[in-house]
């Protein structure tokens, strides 16, 4: 596979688990940096994702 093609998933994938975690797990009271925003939220994700795919 691709290393790009490879990264690129990583991105999505990490993205959507991002989104995912916000929805699902998220902060309701606004305090929590990284969980009360799903920008912020996302790219967390896709940067871990893009960490993890590269990796490997």
């Amino acid at each position: 596979m691709n290393t790009a093609v490879k990264l690129l998933l990583g991105v999505v994938i990490g993205g959507l688990l991002g989104f995912a975690y916000y929805r699902l797990v998220g902060c309701s009271t606004g305090a929590c940096p990284l969980t009360s925003n799903p920008w912020i939220s996302t790219l967390y994700g896709a940067l871990l994702g893009a960490l993890v795919s590269g990796s490997f």
